[in-house]
């Protein structure tokens, strides 16, 4: 029998709850019926709840630390169902919803294998041309030697950038709760990145162009990260813009924001993959982008940067006429 303040408790719960008698649904609060449907009082639980293994823990009345559903609700949607008997013969079921806590741990798994499978690749190149030249050293020429060597170098540094990101990525992650409230000068930082990319530029046959809007306000952030940011965005758009093209880097005031924003003339990517492009070592073509030198981290460390300076990070782009990557950062406080 439920009790005039039984409503009350059950709304009171930030989770979906049910009281339940005799397999016939008594009670539920809103956050249930949003879940099951907004007509279960009255009906029978297993017409409410058609999941076998919820059934099946409710047969048995003793779901223990409580049973793990998939699809309740949603294809990717993950619940806790915990069922305890009540006093006055009734029992109370309770949803809790471990979605992003799942979506969590597979976002884990995916970059654990991601990082060994990027750090594997090139560790397999490297004991492959040791062992050649560890064995066959007396019958390998001057020119193949070199060129062994020159593969092995190559190698390490990718297994080093990959590394290098991984930290960086790290610390970042690490420092996201603080916001950091330095006042920075975008000018100089955007100079020193657009120097550093002066030869890569050249040897692409690529124009560095600089539109930076006079008297560019200041900005909170960390003038390390921001600096890397910039790094990672011009870095990117150099190396996947069509050579001979133009890479635009602006700066302009707007509201109480400043727009950062690097451009470039490259193949582009299709609005399928625009979303996905700032997830962990995900690459739009894979062969052509390892080929380039690319970790796969570079937007993912953009992304948190941006996100641990409270800003805003857009991606425009058009197949066959390239993409402008678009950061806001907020304007520091006089």
């Amino acid at each position: 029998m439920i009790t005039t303040d039984m409503p009350l408790f059950l709304e009171g719960l930030t989770e979906a709850a049910l009281i339940t008698a005799q397999g016939r649904v008594l009670a539920a609060n809103a956050a249930a019926r949003a879940l099951l449907g907004q007509d279960i009082e009255g009906a029978q639980l297993d017409a409410v709840i058609a999941h076998p293994a919820a059934l099946e823990a409710l047969e048995r009345e003793d779901d223990g630390e409580g049973v793990e559903l998939t699809g309740l609700g949603g294809a990717r949607r993950h619940w806790l169902m915990r069922s305890a008997a009540l006093s006055d013969g009734t029992s109370l079921i309770r949803f809790v919803d471990r979605s992003e806590a799942r979506a969590a741990e597979q976002m884990r798994v995916d970059f654990v294998a991601n990082a060994s499978h990027e750090l594997r690749t090139p560790l397999s190149t490297l004991i492959g041309y040791t062992e050649t030249l560890r064995e066959q050293s007396e019958d390998i020429d001057p020119e193949t030697r070199d060129r062994f060597l020159s593969v092995v170098h190559d190698e390490a540094r990718r297994m080093q950038r990959v590394v290098e990101d991984l930290i960086s990525l790290s610390r970042i992650e690490a420092e996201k709760f603080t916001a950091p409230t330095d006042a920075v000068t975008l000018e100089p930082l955007i100079d020193q990145a657009l120097e550093g990319e002066r030869r890569t530029a050249d040897e692409r046959g690529s124009a560095l162009l600089r539109e930076v809007a006079p008297d560019l306000p200041r900005v909170a952030g960390d003038s390390g990260q921001i600096r890397q940011l910039i790094d990672n965005l011009l870095s990117n758009a150099l190396r996947y813009g069509e050579p001979g093209t133009p890479v635009t880097v602006a700066a302009q005031p707007e509201g109480q924001m400043v727009r950062l924003s690097v451009a470039d003339q490259g193949e582009g990517i299709a609005p399928d993959h625009v979303a996905r492009v700032t997830e962990r070592f995900y690459r739009v073509d894979t062969s052509r982008s390892r080929s380039l030198g690319g970790t796969g981290l570079g937007l993912s460390i953009v992304k948190h940067i941006v996100e641990r300076h409270r800003g805003r990070l857009s991606i425009d782009s058009e197949v066959g006429r390239g993409t402008t990557v678009h950061v806001l950062l907020p304007v520091a406080e006089s």
